[in-house]
């Protein structure tokens, strides 16, 4: 598959199958956003990996939604707060922006790889840095991540038509 087919491929997924997702490809999927690009090479994220049931059960707190639960694991995307690249022309951090490209990846990868994944950003923000982050890192995204349920709707994607977002010069 090209890459433009995996960028078709990949959508919010809202429900998943039982199923565990293999170490193997955690592994890849975290390797994946490990070599995603960051400003001034900073690589200012962490990735939280909650698997446990204490650890499920507090990340379903921040984000209580059914389909949410159904997820066999998550991936708590958090931000070093002390390693944001700041443009100094308008003092700009780009923190954030480093830690969606690695979250992107991830959900790319987990896609190739035949899983799901939802970028989950309206969470109870309080809670969920209180439960995963630190005094150091903010937490940016949950991506839900797991083999798709065989009755997950899967729509086609509504986008733009390109004349509406380029323009050429």
């Amino acid at each position: 598959m090209n890459f433009l087919e995996l960028c078709e491929k990949r959508y919010s997924v809202r429900k998943y199958s039982a199923e565990a997702v293999s170490d193997d490809d955690l592994r890849y999927v975290l390797e994946c956003a490990r070599m995603a690009q960051s400003a001034v090479n900073f690589q200012p994220w962490e990735f939280v990996v909650v698997r446990s049931e204490a650890a499920k059960a507090d990340i379903r707190r921040c984000y209580d939604r059914e389909w949410f639960a159904s997820a066999p694991l998550y991936i708590v995307a958090l931000r070093d707060v002390n390693a944001n690249w700041v443009r100094s022309s308008d003092g700009k951090p780009h923190g954030d922006i480093d830690v969606a490209i690695a979250v992107e990846h991830i959900c790319l990868a987990a896609a190739e790889r035949g899983l799901g994944t939802c970028w989950v950003a309206n969470y109870d923000t309080a809670l969920l840095n209180q439960l995963f982050g630190d005094a150091d890192h903010e937490a940016v995204a949950i991506v839900p991540i797991g083999h798709i349920a065989a009755d997950c709707p899967f729509a086609p994607k509504k986008r733009k038509e390109m004349s509406l977002i380029v323009k050429e010069l």
